[in-house]
């Protein structure tokens, strides 16, 4: 915890003491533990350091990790021996530099571009840890207030008290487990009758808390004041918590930490950020082995020609130091530098504003991914529900009709009061309702059924009570657990019945024309995930009559109301069109009837057995024959351009799951409404299962479906994980589209690491929550999406969007174009040095296989760097279509997901080209050189860099002026510093006619039959692309 200057070093003097539950603190397992206020005597605690840390290293580790990380490559570490050996002398082929100076020039620009990345980490990190709260004791107790909205709480806490009249606050937990729903959190009792903040110095008490484990939905503690009489002694359970990573919604809250660090639940459902190696990387990892194992070979035969004559192991170490030029070492850094180069070509997209690249070693990843795992809240949605449809059966209403339903509420409040009661009768009454009484009636229970609690703020010109006590709609705002309960009753307020206050036993509603009714709440029965409904009974104060109002899914309501024969089917309709349908209904509860409910509900909360089950018993006798009043369609509004761009990614053969932590029927609507799932797939619910049988038979029926789309929650996830995990990924991975809800954040991780093991694919995951950490750190790319859950998935991703549709174009046109422009230039590069050490090959064999190099000194650096570095590098500028084409048809990613831009076929390819190219231009300078040796290394190398000029001009597609004036730069340097090369070249012979036609005629033999292979296979066998450019 960060804490104002005066208290830092007060903390720092508790966490430095010894622990007596030191263990929970990192030395072992985590064990409970008891956190003591008001007791100077036994503030022993010791907390973990509560931090961010998304660092790959620290201080000491940075240069030993990176110098591991590059040496783990093979080339790298067989370029360190081969320096390394350049100390022996009878080993030694030149000059020390020609062998240091291009493996420091790589290991250097690592080092720098790592540094980089962790200092911009580091910073990121510190600027969310100095974060300042309030600390209310000087005493080493850790009691802290959070006193501004929206503040996120810095650890673990007990709520102890809070500012709200209510008694009572609002928690946002979607940065923990991707629920939108706002969680109401319950102060101790205790505490929080206590006078004043102040107070909670003077007592003397204890928390006991459970030890610290992953479980963040439930929690097991007790509170107990001992100074009391008798010792007040108070149970503990999740509504008294305030996790980490979650916002507080309202008032201010004070509470007392008991974990900190990696004792957090939040931490403990994160994992820790790895290095991530791309698959391109350990591709080309694995052609340079290859080309080991031919330099190996070379060798071998070299010594084998030679008979293996006089000291012939030093002879074949002499011939690997020859020809060590196949293996070639500026393969990494033309590697590491176009991957910066690609890293700023997309941070600086125009159409992709505010994109961040966090780990510039990867960019290339984004062009093979073939599933994309999303978050839903905040990354696929807004988080913003809008009210869309109400349906009475017989009539709907739509959102260009509510002025219809106005004029009826309207009406019905302004109406004779003898016509009222007609709109009041009981459901068993046979007289049939005007449609204007239908909409009273469930515009009504919609204003009733809920958990929203209007907030009255100061706005400048009202103060905060003067607006509470005149219901000022300029300075209301509504809290709930949910978004849909906030849109449902500020679509109430837009129709004229408006919802202007309430505490936890009564509500206010304000007619049109300003009249108050009061309502008195008997009973509250919540939402939860197993009864998919949510009730409440009131008694209306001005006719005393007691009415029971129920909200829930259709799946549950339809055996609870009456029968009709519309529900199901107009359910049905609403679904399609991606709506989350709520099913209102109520019923009619006489005096008796009710003290008759009450008496045995109260009993069944008093039971200490089967308590739960008791009174679910209880309430449910009250849920039959129920009158059912509407439905409504609330829709979650989905991000800008959401569909077209799922629509892309499915083109481009990258198969879409979404996994969440929210409700099945909240993460299906969004499923079908976000056009994830198509409107000819059907959708397979995975039937909750809780046994291997069960889980057996399940899957059988899963079995028989075809082209179906799965959704299935966490708890059925684990149960077939634990005991068919290979056929229900087998079978899963066969959908079109997946959909996982209630998943915690360690069962997304798991879900990527399963499909990565289980397929070989590259797969990428997208979030903006902090529960979605975990995924984005495992998955082989990790895209943060800044949103309005903060930034700790961004911080913690390899990529950040502002936006999901920005996905699109980073996979479809960066992706892409960061995998082919690698792959074309890891391979010339191989095939530049291919080439020259054909040439020394044909020139061993040719003088009786002496180890004596073709090139010394500076020709040897001077070729892979200043006279062919920036044409072979302009490589990374390249591309096969215009990005609007890429967008276009995103078909032309698929053909990626086979890695056919660098494949065994193509390295061969290569190779051959190399060996012919070599071969052409070393015999063709030895046919026509005269007299001198040094004419031959004239001839020869003048076509060598002459041909690979004009093979960079054969690869290019698409010319960009960087690409031209590379070319004649190198050019222009080679002709420049001829004037300086007469130690191995004859000056005045280059200015000779005949130096001149020998080199064009080499040249051409080695390029024409080339450049006539590319024409006629574009011909007649043009590729894909090069039909959409024509």
């Amino acid at each position: 915890l960060c804490l104002r200057k005066e208290v830092r070093n007060k903390l720092i003097l508790v966490a430095f003491r010894c622990c007596p539950w030191s263990r929970c603190c990192g030395m072992g397992d985590f064990r409970p533990r008891t956190v003591w206020l008001g007791h100077p005597e036994k503030r022993e605690q010791r907390y973990p350091r509560n931090v961010i840390n998304n660092q790959k290293y620290n201080f000491f580790t940075f240069l030993p990790g990176v110098l591991f990380n590059q040496f783990k490559y093979f080339f790298n570490l067989y370029f360190l021996l081969l320096a390394c050996s350049q100390f022996v002398n009878e080993l030694r082929l030149g000059a020390l530099y020609t062998y240091w100076v291009p493996l420091g020039f790589v290991l250097i620009i690592t080092i720098v571009r790592e540094a980089v990345e962790e200092i911009r980490c580091f910073l990121r990190d510190k600027e969310v840890n100095s974060q300042i709260y309030s600390k209310l004791s000087t005493r080493g107790e850790l009691l802290f207030s959070l006193e501004d909205y929206n503040q996120r709480v810095p650890a673990d806490m007990i709520f102890l008290r809070t500012s709200e009249r209510n008694g009572s606050c609002f928690l946002r937990t979607d940065q923990l487990d991707g629920e939108t729903d706002w969680k109401l959190r319950l102060p101790v009792a205790c505490t929080q009758r206590l006078p004043t903040a102040a107070d909670l110095l003077q007592i003397r008490s204890y928390v006991y808390a459970e030890e610290p484990n992953i479980d963040i939905h439930n929690f097991i503690g007790t509170f107990t004041r001992e100074d009391g009489d008798p010792p007040v002694n108070e149970s503990l359970s999740i509504e008294n918590t305030l996790w980490a990573s979650t916002v507080i919604a309202s008032g201010t809250v004070i509470g007392v930490v008991i974990y900190t660090g990696k004792e957090l639940r939040s931490v403990m459902n994160t994992s820790n950020p790895r290095h991530k190696i791309g698959l391109f990387d350990l591709e080309v990892n694995c052609l340079t082995k290859i080309l080991f194992g031919a330099l190996v070979v070379v060798s071998l035969v070299m010594v084998a020609l030679q008979h293996f004559a006089g000291r012939w192991y030093l002879q074949i170490f002499r011939f690997l130091l020859l020809f060590s030029n196949i293996v070639p070492i500026s393969l990494r850094v033309n590697l590491d530098m176009g991957k910066m180069v690609f890293s700023w070509m997309i941070k600086k997209d125009s159409k992709i504003p505010g994109t961040v690249v966090r780990a510039s070693t990867i960019p290339e990843q984004l062009g093979r991914i073939s599933y994309l795992l999303t978050d839903k809240t905040g990354t696929l949605t807004q988080n913003e529900m809008v009210f869309r449809r109400l349906h009475l059966g017989t009539v709907a209403y739509g959102m260009d009709s509510m002025d219809e339903v106005q004029s009826h509420v309207f009406s019905a409040y302004t109406q004779p009061p003898h016509d009222v009661p007609a709109s009041r009768a009981p459901a068993t009454t046979k007289v049939r309702k005007t449609i204007s009484s239908r909409v009273h009636e469930a515009v009504k229970a919609i204003a009733l059924v809920h958990n929203v609690t209007p907030v009255y703020e100061a706005n400048g010109v009202t103060d905060q009570a003067e607006a509470e006590q005149h219901y000022e709609d300029t300075c209301r705002v509504y809290q709930a657990s949910s978004p849909d309960e906030v849109s449902l009753v500020q679509w109430t307020e837009s129709v004229g019945l408006t919802l202007v206050g309430r505490d936890q036993s009564s509500m206010q509603l304000r007619t049109p024309s300003g009249q108050i009714l009061n309502f008195t709440i008997l009973q509250i029965f919540p939402f939860t995930y197993e009864s998919k409904r949510m009730g409440i009974i009131v008694r209306d104060e001005s006719t005393g009559e007691i009415t029971f109002y129920m909200k829930g899914a259709d799946v549950v309501m339809s055996g609870i109301v009456q029968y009709n024969d519309w529900l199901e089917e107009e359910c049905g309709n609403m679904a399609r069109e991606g709506l989350r349908v709520l099913v209102v209904a109520k019923k009619s509860l006489t005096e008796e009837q009710y003290q008759d409910f009450e008496a045995r509900y109260v009993q069944a909360k008093l039971s200490v057995h089967d308590r739960s089950l008791k009174v679910a018993t209880v309430i449910e006798s009250l849920e039959m024959e129920m009158e059912l009043l509407c439905l409504t369609g609330v829709e979650d509004q989905l991000q800008a351009d959401v569909r077209p761009t799922l629509e892309i990614l499915r083109n481009a053969g990258i198969k879409v799951w979404m996994l969440t932590g929210d409700k099945l029927e909240t993460a299906t609507c969004t499923a079908k409404n976000a056009h994830l799932v198509t409107r000819n797939q059907d959708i397979h619910v995975f039937r909750p299962v809780t046994t291997r049988s069960e889980a057996h038979l399940e899957l059988n029926a899963f079995r028989r479906k075809h082209d179906c789309a799965l959704v299935i929650s966490g708890d059925s996830l684990e149960v077939c994980l634990k005991f068919y995990e290979y056929e229900f990924m087998e079978l899963a991975c066969q959908c079109p589209a997946v959909v996982c809800c209630r998943c915690a954040p360690t069962q997304k991780a798991q879900i990527v690491r399963l499909l990565q093991e289980r397929t070989g694919k590259l797969t990428c995951a997208v979030g903006d929550g902090g529960n979605d950490v975990s995924m984005i750190q495992e998955a082989d790319c990790g895209v943060g999406v800044e949103g309005k859950e903060g930034k700790q998935a961004s911080l913690a991703a390899d990529f950040s969007v502002t936006q999901f549709k920005h996905l699109g174009r980073l996979l479809m046109v960066h992706g892409r174009n960061s995998y082919k422009r690698s792959a074309a230039l890891s391979q010339f590069v191989i095939h530049r040095s291919l080439c020259i050490s054909t040439m020394q090959a044909v020139f061993s064999s040719v003088f009786y296989f002496a180890s004596v190099p073709l090139y010394q000194g500076f020709l040897i650096i001077g070729y892979s760097t200043i006279y062919t570095m920036f044409p072979v590098f302009s490589l990374v500028l390249d591309k096969d279509v215009k990005s609007e084409v890429a967008m276009l048809y995103p078909e032309l990613y698929k053909d990626l997901l086979k890695g056919r831009p660098l494949s065994f076929k193509t390295f061969l390819i290569w190779v051959l080209i190399s060996i012919y190219q070599g071969s052409i231009i070393m015999y063709g300078a030895l046919l026509l050189f005269e007299s001198e040796f040094v004419h031959i290394v004239a001839i020869s190398f003048t076509s060598l860099i002459l041909t690979e000029l004009l093979m960079v001009a054969l690869t290019i597609q698409t010319w960009h002026w960087l690409m031209i004036v590379a070319e004649l730069l190198s050019l222009a340097c080679y002709i420049a510093s001829l004037v300086f090369l007469h130690e191995f070249i004859d000056v005045y012979f280059i200015a000779t006619l005949s130096f001149i036609w020998k080199v064009t005629v080499i040249t051409l033999v080695s390029c024409l039959p080339l450049y006539i292979l590319k024409y006629l296979r574009r011909r007649f066998s043009p590729p894909s692309y090069s039909k959409l450019t024509s």
